[in-house]
């Protein structure tokens, strides 16, 4: 049985770099969170074993599902019907195989349902999936954004959102809009406080959105009228069972097919104010964007080693003059550029991954 991580010693070489004992001691809170919660593990070595069994499983989904499926869901793509996203065939199996295994909210708390796992871990996991299918880690890779709840929503929003996050609802971001792309300031819109419905409206258009019909959806908006620049702008969490969002059509792009690219348009959607007022662009997004960059780069190093294992494969079959064109020292030092760059790229996603790990649990930390 193929499995993206078990045949990959790169990944368990940078899981257990002599950091990772000090980033798993923080993350557990030294082992005491045993006490009161059934999977967590009680000293260093179960921890490891944990995160090991859980990147085993996601290896063989990978290996057996995802990747096999890759070709099929870029070929049939998503599809707009009524307004909403309907997945390829092979994008719902994926789903179902790795919310079936407890792999969403995989870095979420405990007491939200989540595995609690460092930083290192779930982009370990991002990097596997990614080799996959580069598409496919758009969508599942989007918990990204339950990070964001839980770092700056209130503790009711993050009881009613994070145990679904957890439980299988799929996740979007929708910052950019037709006259707003790089330059976020520009966000045009529109959140209003109805005061009869005690509820902020939503209304405009966002476009490049991907996953846009996610079940729960992280909106920037502008909340202060008569302002044209970032401080005018708030976050949401808007949730798709309430209804007033349709996508518009899916873009028709080269590459990433299954991965659905929204045109999204918003007529009082219901929404729920993140934090306080004028911080969405220039405190929420930009934790948000910080979280994603790790994410993008682990699905640029998932792809590398799917194109290195390509490329290597092809070089050892294909015969020229009587050998395989490997052994041509032109062939193999392409090659050999390609790993080295291959690794010098995974050492340092997973080097920054461990320092964000120890930052991160420090600030939670600073909080309790």
């Amino acid at each position: 049985m193929a499995n993206f991580f078990t045949d990959n010693r790169e990944l368990k070489f940078h899981l257990h770099h002599p950091l990772m004992g000090k980033v798993v001691q923080l993350k557990e809170r030294d082992f005491s969170f045993k006490d009161e919660f059934k999977f967590a593990p009680f000293d260093y070595e179960d921890a490891m074993d944990n995160y090991e069994r859980v990147l085993e499983i996601v290896g063989e989904i990978c290996g057996e599902i995802i990747a096999p499926n890759a070709e099929s869901v870029d070929a049939d793509g998503p599809q707009v019907v009524d307004g909403r996203v309907i997945y390829a065939a092979g994008t719902k199996e994926n789903l179902k195989a790795l919310s079936q295994a407890g792999l969403m909210g995989m870095s979420l708390p405990y007491k939200y349902e989540g595995l609690n796992f460092p930083i290192v871990p779930y982009i370990m996991a991002a990097d596997i999936v990614s080799r996959a299918d580069a598409g496919f880690v758009n969508i599942w890779g989007l918990q990204d954004c339950a990070e964001t709840i839980n770092e700056f929503a209130s503790d009711e929003q993050k009881e009613k959102y994070l145990p679904r996050v957890c439980r299988n609802d799929t996740m979007a971001m929708d910052l950019t809009e037709p006259d707003a792309g790089s330059d976020l300031q520009a966000v045009q819109l529109k959140a209003t406080w109805d005061e009869e419905k005690k509820t902020w409206l939503l209304n405009g258009v966002k476009r490049f959105i991907t996953n846009g019909d996610g079940d729960i959806s992280l909106v920037l908006a502008r909340s202060e009228p008569g302002t044209k620049d970032g401080r005018g702008l708030s976050m949401f969490i808007y949730d798709k069972q309430n209804g007033g969002v349709t996508v518009r059509r899916i873009e028709n792009k080269m590459g990433i097919i299954g991965s659905p690219t929204c045109e999204l348009v918003f007529k009082n959607a219901r929404a729920e104010l993140v934090g306080s007022r004028k911080l969405g662009l220039i405190k929420y997004v930009m934790a948000l964007m910080n979280g994603a960059r790790l994410g993008i780069a682990a699905q640029s190093v998932g792809i590398s080693e799917a194109a290195y294992r390509e490329a290597l494969e092809y070089a050892t079959e294909r015969i020229q003059f009587g050998k395989s064109i490997i052994r041509f020292p032109a062939v193999f030092e392409m090659l050999s550029t390609m790993k080295a760059k291959l690794d010098a790229s995974r050492t340092l996603l997973y080097e920054t991954a461990r320092f964000v790990d120890i930052y991160k649990t420090y600030q939670h930390i600073s909080k309790e």
